[in-house]
């Protein structure tokens, strides 16, 4: 597999792709997608370049296959938003490169940690299963399971760990998966 890095920023046409990108992926078959259209998507991806963000994509040959973008969420640990691959290019190694980058990137502007939501509105999880409470909630996260490819498994195997939930953010089962990573030494890198 061959890829190069790109900043989304270098130039127009890269910040349109990002945005195509961004909203065929995230509207495909979500039942109420995070995007209502096009000029959302080029409104996130325009946010995700601004200072002090980093923004970068990964292109397969000259096309780009996907971006992430990272922004303060605490003075050390920043969010991971989005991250996005193309469908085709899922399951090639372009998430796990370009997560690798990031951290690398994060590293460099002496972040701590990364924080990464990962919202399950497509009831993908078992999380969705039954209703959250101050009661079940640890339980429910430390037995999680996988039933449709939610992202959750890929942040984990990528070294991430679920830290907590949102119950119900996007409506009734439709939870916000919260993981995070210390990227300080680079081990357990994506």
């Amino acid at each position: 597999m061959e890829y190069s890095f790109c900043n989304i920023n270098e130039s127009d046409e890269t910040i349109i792709k990002a945005a195509e990108i961004l909203y065929v992926t995230f509207t495909g078959d979500v039942g109420k997608p995070w995007l209502k259209n096009s000029k959302e998507a080029l409104d996130e991806v325009r946010e995700c370049v601004e200072e002090p963000n980093i923004c970068i994509g990964i292109k397969a040959g000259s096309e780009l296959a996907g971006w992430a973008g990272i922004r303060r969420m605490y003075e050390k640990t920043w969010e991971l938003h989005p991250m996005v691959i193309k469908r085709e290019c899922q399951g090639k190694g372009y998430g796990r490169a370009l997560l690798g980058e990031m951290e690398r990137l994060a590293r460099l502007n002496g972040v701590i940690g990364l924080v990464a939501g990962s919202d399950d509105e497509t009831f993908s999880t078992s999380l969705s299963d039954k209703e959250i409470t101050g009661e079940n909630i640890l339980a429910e996260i430390k037995n999680i399971r996988n039933y449709k490819n939610h992202p959750f498994e890929f942040y984990v195997k990528c070294g991430f760990a679920i830290v907590g939930m949102i119950p119900n953010a996007n409506g009734p089962r439709k939870p916000d998966i919260w993981l995070w990573k210390d990227v300080r030494n680079g081990a357990n890198s994506a």
